[in-house]
């Protein structure tokens, strides 16, 4: 099974990362990274990169194609190139998903409209306005579209998927190999359960 995961510049490094862990340690699982054009890919932050291994031309039929978020999505929108090989692709994965903002780009390119899809919580008006019925579920399943929510839920979808891919006990292994466990020391993880203050402060952080 092939897995190719996209990289664009700007890319939110865990949106990527989470699933690679995730992905990558199913049974005779090959993970690449793809990006329009080859070689090392920076990320949001500036301050890591990725080397993207491979050009869209050369992954033409990858099993499952995973697409992060990030800052940089922005610019991915209007990316004809990479739309027209999410199209391409899309029509014989078993998979397409994504994490975070990832969902926007799926959904720029078509793939989404009339589904149920998910989302980094900000973005749930620009998911609308693309088409797509926003939730908030942390996973969304519609067809073989699977979407997450913001930046970490990408994990929870790359389990999911390896779920309903390799079964429940090879996805239960991975998740305790990674000890994916989550206990965070605050109760601020959404919009619903974080104190106003922050939610505000967020908010300026993202539109700055």
């Amino acid at each position: 099974m092939q897995v190719a995961i996209v990289l664009y510049p700007g890319f939110t490094s865990l949106d990527v990362i989470g699933p690679y862990e995730v992905l990558g340690r199913l049974p005779d699982t090959e993970v690449v990274f793809v990006a329009e054009h080859p070689g090392l890919v920076v990320n949001d932050l500036r301050s890591l990169s990725i080397n993207a291994v491979a050009s869209f031309d050369e992954v033409p039929n990858p099993d499952v194609v995973v697409v992060g978020g990030g800052p940089g999505q922005m610019e991915q929108m209007t990316n004809e190139n990479l739309h027209e090989w999410l199209r391409k692709v899309d029509r014989t994965s078993t998979w397409t998903a994504s994490a975070c903002t990832g969902s926007m780009l799926l959904a720029a390119a078509g793939l989404l409209e009339g589904r149920q899809a998910t989302t980094h919580w900000a973005g749930h008006e620009i998911l609308a306005k693309l088409g797509v019925t926003p939730s908030k579920e942390r996973v969304v399943i519609d067809g073989h579209y699977a979407t997450a929510a913001g930046v970490s839920a990408g994990i929870d979808m790359a389990l999911t998927l390896a779920g309903l891919i390799a079964g429940d006990d090879v996805a239960q292994t991975i998740q305790l190999i990674i000890e994916y466990a989550p206990e965070p020391p605050y109760h601020a993880g959404s919009p619903d359960s974080a104190p106003a203050e922050v939610v505000e402060r967020a908010m300026k952080e993202i539109s700055a």
